[in-house]
């Protein structure tokens, strides 16, 4: 073996603070990579140097960044010690603050194939999948998780799961909701020739969007567009789970039509007496008839709760609202940081800067 290989194999130690969580990590092993595969529930999303969900502070040690997008991490935050574990690789053992971290979040990731059980249409461009998995399989994943699919070049599309996990008990089998995106090679598929029976695979589960269920505080869930999948999942497990915490959601959404399931949630307010919706479009034309609330979803939050200090917010959808939530509310209602959870929806265009 030469240096360089072996320098290549080198196996550094990552530890992380203040749970005192420790694993190993190859040379050319991304962090978050190693932590999978250990079974260490680091906070991430996109994996994919884009959202910065996975964004750590490092109080020691020596790590290369790959391929990532500057909004995910700042020149200046890299210098001042920040990185992003899905893409930094370690140069020496590793030690990091990363508060988010636990055991529940380590459910095993599998690949299998799946069968597509249902397409329907909810509106002009979400398509509701629903995909049959093996008979010899169990998928286990925390509500608000999500799949990945593998296509034929090896490419991969993530989408979040839209069902709770307790269905897999008696109706085994996975609900998407996916947006056509023009162009776009999965997509594209999924809205033209894609048909029921047609097998695919997937793998998952991936992700640390999940309802942290060791508080008590009050919930904010928000959402825009399909960002709405993964928040169904929490809500019928908070039902199944007769969850009581007060929670509200606001779902935004450009036009009336892009709140989907707008009835759905309506039936879901008349059964849990501690869930409010807010539904709330930007766009709405004179002949949508909309009388609801207007404008950004985000600021719809900021008008109605003065103050966020004792709750958790649970933000998904396009990065644009996860991002200004995100500032918005620590800065303005005082939230702590920690208590924003996010699963920022990022397309191809957005991983590769177009």
């Amino acid at each position: 073996m030469t240096s360089a290989e072996a320098a290549a194999t080198a196996a550094f130690q990552i530890s992380v603070q203040p749970s005192g969580r420790a694993f190993s990590a190859h040379a050319n092993e991304a962090i978050l990579a190693a932590a999978i595969r250990s079974g260490v529930g680091l906070p991430y999303g996109c994996r994919d140097g884009a959202c910065s969900t996975c964004k750590c502070k490092k109080l020691s040690g020596t790590v290369q960044h790959g391929r990532h997008q500057p909004q995910a991490l700042t020149a200046a935050e890299e210098a001042a010690g920040w990185v992003l574990t899905c893409c930094a690789q370690p140069l020496s053992d590793v030690v990091l603050e990363a508060r988010q971290v636990t055991d529940e979040s380590a459910y095993p990731v599998k690949k299998m194939p799946v069968r597509v059980a249902t397409l329907e249409k909810k509106s002009h461009d979400v398509m509701l999948l629903r995909l049959q998995l093996p008979a010899a399989d169990t998928l286990r994943y925390h509500a608000g998780q999500y799949l990945e699919f593998i296509l034929r070049d090896g490419a991969r599309r993530a989408y979040s799961i839209a069902n709770a996990p307790h269905q897999q008990a008696t109706a085994p089998g996975v609900e998407l909701h996916i947006r056509h995106m023009a162009g776009g090679q999965f997509t594209e598929h999924v809205f033209g020739a894609m048909k029921e029976k047609e097998i695919l695979r997937v793998e998952g589960p991936f992700g640390s969007f999940f309802l942290r269920e060791d508080s008590d505080k009050p919930i904010v869930l928000l959402a825009s567009g399909t960002g709405f999948a993964p928040i169904k999942a929490i809500i019928e497990h908070m039902q199944f789970q007769r969850i009581a915490r007060p929670a509200v959601l606001y779902w935004g959404g450009r036009r009336p039509g892009d709140l989907y399931l707008h009835d759905w949630m309506l039936a879901r307010v008349a059964e849990m007496p501690n869930l409010a919706y807010v539904p709330v479009v930007s766009d709405a034309l004179p002949g949508d008839g909309w009388s609801g609330r207007t404008g950004f979803v985000h600021q719809a939050v900021l008008d109605d709760l003065a103050d966020l200090s004792g709750h958790q917010v649970y933000a998904c959808g396009a990065p644009v609202v996860v991002d200004a939530a995100r500032a918005a509310y620590g800065a303005q209602r005082g939230l702590p940081a920690q208590e924003f959870h996010a699963d920022a929806f990022i397309s191809e265009a957005d991983k590769h800067g177009a």
